[in-house]
């Protein structure tokens, strides 16, 4: 059946983190569908009436080539995600133990997140690798349909500017502003075909000076769509997510306040990540300190008790006076040694003094005269 609807003149300007989000959020309860005419999204579950979703059916039987159905997440895929950060981003061997116990229980997706958030070390990083391997394999999806796009976070253009390309999406003529904003659109979307989009490289060369970062709320331009079908407008999926933060790799939580507030059965409140990281490594600090303090039942309590004297090395006046009063030592132990110099005396020396020894007195021992026997004598 031949389409009735128009074609964009410009690759299509999508929201990142809301095919994020939505390839997040569906299983066999909902569905999600992209629109390859303006890229609108669609969020179909069964909460809705029946005669809105057999309109919508009715609307996707007459145009199968129009909407694209979002892929569930498979056991296997989540497995991989969880055990790729794991194996690449943790470092601790007790906590990686841990996730991957985790891992291998039930309810994995739901019991992982809760544990990386109580561990606000690993946070930033699980939510930089989720964020990385989320966009290989939406452009990956991307690219099957062969669907001419760009990201609308990787845009450098102005709000006003994004929106008026967005109003003028089927027009052919366009004053000249908007037509140069259409030229970078269209060179950008060419980066996401390329070998580099799917293996992205570090940049060789210097790196670049530590600066501080400056925060700033991410601006991003109004949702307007003039060609979406009436079936469809009951089901327009338009959450406000600006940042990956916002994604929580599960559909049981909604939002990032939801799986806060689920954490142990209360509301948390947001803490700096800096201070808890810090009270986490003073912790473990003091763990270690418990652990040496128990060396008094291996080394004796003598030992044990005094405490550590660290090594400073002695200024120079006070090396010197230490060798003064260590050379006296050394020349009387050397001239004990050595023979002495043959010659006269200094006169700032005294003659020793010849002392003669005394002799022993040798005592006379007296022995008795030996008598002959009377035998003989008469012999």
């Amino acid at each position: 059946m031949k389409s009735s609807y128009p074609v964009s003149k410009t690759p299509l300007i999508l929201r990142y983190h809301r095919i994020m989000d939505a390839f997040a959020k569906s299983d066999d309860e909902r569905d999600f569908y992209l629109d390859k005419v303006e890229g609108f999204l669609l969020y179909v579950d069964l909460d809705r009436g029946i005669e809105e979703l057999g309109a919508l059916e009715q609307e996707l039987h007459e145009h199968p080539g129009r909407y694209c159905l979002i892929p569930k997440m498979t056991f296997y895929e989540v497995k991989k995600f969880m055990e790729g950060f794991i194996h690449e981003k943790v470092y601790d061997i007790d906590t990686k133990e841990k996730l991957l116990d985790i891992v291998t229980s039930k309810e994995a997706r739901e019991n992982f997140l809760e544990f990386i958030y109580d561990h606000l070390s690993e946070l930033e990083k699980w939510q930089l690798y989720y964020q990385e391997r989320s966009r290989i394999r939406i452009i990956e999806w991307l690219r099957l349909f062969n669907i001419q796009f760009v990201f609308e976070e990787d845009l450098e253009l102005n709000k006003s500017v994004v929106e008026k390309v967005k109003r003028s999406l089927f027009d052919a003529k366009v004053p000249k502003d908007i037509g140069a904003a259409r030229d970078a659109i269209s060179i950008k979307a060419k980066t996401y075909y390329s070998n580099e989009a799917l293996n992205p490289r570090p940049k060789r060369g210097r790196p670049p000076k530590q600066v501080a970062k400056i925060e700033i709320e991410p601006q991003v331009s109004m949702d307007i769509y003039t060609q979406v079908p009436p079936p469809c407008r009951h089901f327009l999926y338009i959450p406000d997510i600006a940042s990956a933060t916002s994604v929580t790799f599960s559909s049981k939580f909604e939002t990032e306040e939801h799986l806060l507030a689920s954490l142990r059965g209360s509301p948390r409140i947001h803490v700096d990540e800096k201070l808890e990281a810090l009270s986490q490594r003073l912790e473990s600090l003091r763990h270690l300190s418990n652990r040496l303090a128990g060396a008094e039942k291996f080394f004796g309590g003598e030992k044990a008790r005094q405490p550590f004297q660290p090594f400073f090395k002695p200024k120079l006046k006070v090396m010197q006076a230490q060798v003064e009063t260590q050379a006296p030592k050394i020349e009387s132990a050397i001239g004990a040694v050595l023979p002495k110099k043959r010659g006269r005396p200094r006169k700032d020396e005294k003659p020793e003094e010849f002392v003669a020894q005394r002799r022993r007195r040798f005592a006379i021992k007296k022995v008795s005269q030996i008598k002959s026997s009377s035998k003989k004598d008469k012999r």
